[in-house]
């Protein structure tokens, strides 16, 4: 499967050769968001504490960490934010 990963804020700091958007081939039948969390970590370190604790929206919804991928998600991850 080809998932789309989509990174704001700190995350795309983490990682500025992306351009904030990379895509991730080979992602096994059956992957979740943690599985894939745990992939990009693997790749790029900074990235592993980050995406350890994070919000996750697949296609434009939330998503938890048990949520299975299909091919062609866009997955992205958010940076907490804060307001008032």
């Amino acid at each position: 499967m080809t998932v789309r990963v989509l990174l704001f804020g700190h995350f795309k700091d983490a990682a500025p050769d992306t351009g904030g958007a990379l895509t991730v081939s080979d992602v096994p039948p059956g992957a979740t968001v943690v599985d894939l969390a745990a992939r990009l970590g693997e790749q790029n370190p900074r990235l592993r504490d980050l995406l350890a604790r994070t919000r996750v929206a697949v296609q434009g919804d939330f998503a938890r960490p048990d949520t299975p991928l299909s091919d062609n998600d866009e997955v992205a991850f958010l940076p907490p934010m804060s307001g008032g």
